[in-house]
């Protein structure tokens, strides 16, 4: 996560300093930290469900701003071939020539996040219990007295029902599935159109940086697609390092079991990638941030083979898969588990991947790990 959030300060950095070019670099990245305030006034997952549903539509009103820039990026285009942008899609030789794979593996590592495997699992948490506590499937808290004088916040655990489970799963496919084939397919593929259409055949662009892609954009397309490009960069910079933030707290309370309060573990979460990108916009300033932004990428993608090779595994595995049936339950440590009602052991519900679903994840896994070891072989001969 720390990897990533680099990326969201860096890039909150530069669309800062290209949106008000008096801001400085550094400044910029300190100014980043601000997000985690937003943090701290809507999300909290241990209260109800109107700060998180707030939390949820700021950051897709943010979304919607970096898709509404590129639609009018768009429209700013002239003279682009529809068959030519749609054979862009199609895999070339081009992908291995000069910075091709390099650049291949960076858009992978910005678009399949490796830390969003452990935010999709922790943001749905609040959704399973409110399933539970609107039916009446939770028990209730144990007194303190019956934890021998323990914190009962600290040492009890909630585990959701399988109907909710069974509910939030729906939910949370179609949501990952509309957000994949809509927004995410849709950026990522204007990125690039908006970048083609403008930079392609142009000596100028070669060895182009954020900045001098800006600078392009707003000579060849218009000003406006200049400022518009340094706004979708500034919106998706500030969403990405929320969404970041979360998930490094997820991370260190979970994982890492790191027991502090939450302003000051995000607080902490968000410094520890500041702390670098203030030293390098110092000591390098724009041709090291960029160096930083492309590489921090990179590396995501080179991650990313290894933070999912255990989540094929683990869902292919009724060991691992297997819900119990029944209502939901508090389990303390130390204590037996509490439940509401009766449950049936015949009745537990194997939820592990199909053979195929499997298959299908291990090709891509395959793909994935390939390019990475090409895109290293390529770089270890300065290519």
């Amino acid at each position: 996560t720390s990897i990533y959030q680099l990326c969201d300060v860096i890039g909150f950095a530069i669309a800062l300093n290209l949106l008000f070019p008096k801001v400085p670099l550094v400044a910029g990245c300190a100014i980043s930290i601000a997000d985690v305030m937003v943090i701290l006034l809507f999300y909290n997952p241990d209260k109800s469900m109107r700060g998180l549903r707030i939390f949820e539509y700021f950051i897709l009103c943010l979304v919607m701003g970096v898709v509404i820039c590129f639609c009018i990026q768009l429209s700013l285009i002239q003279n682009t071939s529809v068959g030519e942008v749609f054979r862009g899609y199609l895999p070339s030789k081009s992908i291995v020539e000069q910075q091709g794979l390099y650049q291949a593996c960076g858009i992978l590592g910005a678009t399949v996040m490796p830390h969003s495997l452990y935010l999709g699992s922790g943001i749905v948490q609040p959704r399973l219990r409110e399933y539970d506590v609107k039916r009446g499937l939770v028990p209730p808290r144990p007194s303190p007295s019956s934890t021998s004088g323990n914190q009962v916040s600290e040492k009890t655990y909630y585990i959701p029902s399988l109907e909710a489970i069974q509910s939030s799963l729906k939910t949370s496919i179609a949501e990952l599935a509309i957000a994949l084939f809509t927004f995410a397919l849709f950026v990522n593929s204007a990125i690039l159109i908006v970048a083609g259409a403008s930079l392609y055949k142009n000596p100028d662009a070669v060895d182009a940086d954020i900045f001098s892609i800006h600078d392009l954009l707003a000579s060849s397309i218009s000003p406006a697609a200049g400022i518009l490009f340094a706004l979708a960069l500034l919106l998706s910079g500030i969403t990405a390092g929320i969404v970041c933030t979360i998930a490094g707290q997820m991370v260190s309370e979970g994982a890492l079991n790191v027991k502090m309060r939450p302003w000051l573990r995000r607080l902490m979460t968000r410094s520890i990638s500041i702390t670098p990108s203030i030293i390098i916009a110092g000591a390098v300033g724009r041709s090291g941030l960029n160096a930083a932004l492309n590489g921090s990428q990179v590396a995501l993608s080179i991650v990313l083979p290894f933070v999912t090779a255990p989540l094929i595994y683990f869902t292919s595995r009724n060991k691992f898969m297997t819900v119990r049936s029944g209502p939901a339950r508090l389990q303390v440590e130390g204590q037996p588990t509490l439940v509401t009602g009766q449950r049936n052991e015949g009745d537990d519900v194997k939820m592990r991947n199909a053979w195929y679903t499997t298959a299908i994840a291990v090709v891509i896994w395959l793909i994935i790990a390939i390019m990475n070891v090409a895109n290293l072989v390529l770089l270890g001969e300065g290519q």
